[in-house]
């Protein structure tokens, strides 16, 4: 059974900088992909970073690109977004999600598997 537990949220003030860790287990191999979602109040659910576990390719939403980091620790299992630069619109629950495939794709629907959120504050 894949699982997928997050850390790591909290409250900054704008500017600041919070990692978060999605630590993954259940995967045999490592042919899967993890995307980091985020879900503000009154707004669609929204892919930041997607990365593919198998070659590391990695990729960013443009609302965060050269703010947010994503990296895969193999040996820990865990997958970190190191995000910099927040902004009061970075503000939302924070998940990763997961899927069986070596192409991490931005298309939310095309992953199986859901970790809960952790949430992220910052203030303007």
């Amino acid at each position: 059974e894949v699982q997928l537990v997050v850390s790591g949220g909290g409250l900054v003030q704008a500017g600041g900088s919070l990692r978060l860790s999605c630590v993954v287990s259940g995967y045999t191999f490592d042919d899967y992909s993890i995307a980091w979602v985020r879900r503000a109040p009154g707004k669609e659910r929204e892919g930041v970073s997607w990365i593919s576990i198998r070659d590391g390719s990695a990729y960013y939403a443009a609302s965060v690109k050269g703010r947010f980091t994503i990296s895969n620790d193999i040996a820990k299992n865990t997958v970190y977004l190191e995000m910099t630069s927040l902004k009061p619109e970075d503000t939302g629950a924070y998940m990763c999600v997961s899927r069986w495939g070596r192409f991490a794709t931005p298309n939310l629907d095309d992953y199986n598997y859901w970790g809960q959120g952790t949430q992220v504050t910052v203030s303007s």
